[in-house]
């Protein structure tokens, strides 16, 4: 049980790097401040992270919601659905195209890495 409580923290503690994060990057975009240093990075960061919890913390019972999430925001995110925003004000703009795509850089490694995993446990049961 203590096991699942540190997993979920690990979980909403990389979500909450990815929003923080987005916001600043976001902020600096739109400042006009130069990110070349900050964005590789954070999405490294971020990237090693979802890594280490798509090895450690889904669960059997959490994968196909899981895999369905993460398609939902890798295809969100690819579709660029925030850029209406950028008429509202370019600064909302960044601050949701940044979020998402740090978000994205957490859960497709933990997509890719539970998938991989979900495989071999079908072809086992077979």
């Amino acid at each position: 049980m203590e096991y699942e409580r540190i997993a979920r923290y690990a979980f909403a503690a990389c979500v909450i790097i990815a929003i923080v994060m987005g916001l600043v990057v976001g902020y600096m975009v739109w400042n006009k401040n130069d990110i070349t240093n900050v964005d590789p990075d954070v999405t490294l960061v971020l990237l090693i992270l979802g890594i280490i919890v798509g090895l450690v913390t889904i669960t059997v019972k959490e994968v196909q919601p899981f895999l369905i999430a993460a398609i939902a925001l890798i295809v969100a995110g690819l579709a660029n659905v925030w850029l209406p925003l950028n008429t509202i004000h370019e600064l909302l703009y960044n601050w949701a195209y940044y979020i998402l795509r740090y978000i994205m850089a957490f859960v497709a490694p933990s997509a890719v890495i539970i998938a991989i995993r979900a495989i071999f446990a079908m072809e086992r049961q077979k």
